[in-house]
């Protein structure tokens, strides 16, 4: 599986590919004038010390505060979908906002690592016609298996002249992943972080009242 990440994705959206995108998929007239609306007339205004900028128009971004903001940019990513979730070359292809995630389910790893190269390119299209980049420094590869001694793991992929090499764990939208599609990583972080901010808690019930954790169980 390869995970790339893109850079300020809710910063880099353009307000007439994303429109045409919506149109596209034959939104209703009705939602689609009020996305309209809803892009229209955003200013931005720049405060350094007691220097104030005039009001600039903004041709991009969407509100990421904005309630709906997760479902509208499913729009701008869902032709990043169609071009790369390809059943032919067996590929689970996920997107969730700044994260993409290309799973080849096939034995051969010398052959998958081609496929994500294919799919990688497909990736970079798009990000063309979109003006998305990736961010390379955040691009990660693993090879999930049980009987890890059958498969040579340390296969790697390149990608536009950038080596990415495989490894044995990594994180993906805060859940750690492991070669061996087991827990116990995941697991132990979670519990690392519980201890944290346990202790957080008991520093400030201490400073607070004055009493141990103990005392308030």
């Amino acid at each position: 599986m390869l995970s790339l990440n893109k850079k300020s994705a809710f910063n880099n959206v353009m307000h007439n590919r994303f429109l045409h995108d919506m149109k596209k998929r034959r939104v209703f007239r009705l939602l689609l004038e009020f996305v309209k609306n809803f892009l229209r007339n955003q200013c931005i205004t720049i405060t350094i010390n007691d220097y104030m900028m005039m009001k600039c128009s903004v041709n991009i971004d969407i509100l990421q505060d904005f309630l709906l903001s997760s479902i509208l940019y499913l729009f701008y990513n869902v032709n990043l979908l169609k071009v790369c979730d390809d059943i032919r070359l067996k590929i689970n292809f996920t997107n969730f906002i700044n994260n993409v995630n290309i799973l080849i389910y096939k034995k051969f790893m010398k052959h998958n690592c081609r496929v994500l190269n294919e799919i990688y390119d497909r990736c970079k299209q798009w990000s063309k016609t979109h003006d998305i980049k990736f961010l390379r420094t955040k691009h990660k590869l693993i090879h999930f298996t049980r009987i890890f001694k059958w498969f040579n793991m340390n296969v790697d992929v390149k990608l536009m002249k950038h080596q990415i090499n495989s490894k044995l764990n990594i994180r993906i939208l805060k859940v750690q992943l492991n070669f061996k599609l087991k827990w116990v990583i995941h697991m132990h972080h979670v519990k690392t972080k519980l201890v944290i901010k346990q202790k957080i808690m008991q520093i400030i019930i201490e400073f607070t009242w004055d009493s141990s954790m103990m005392t308030r169980k």
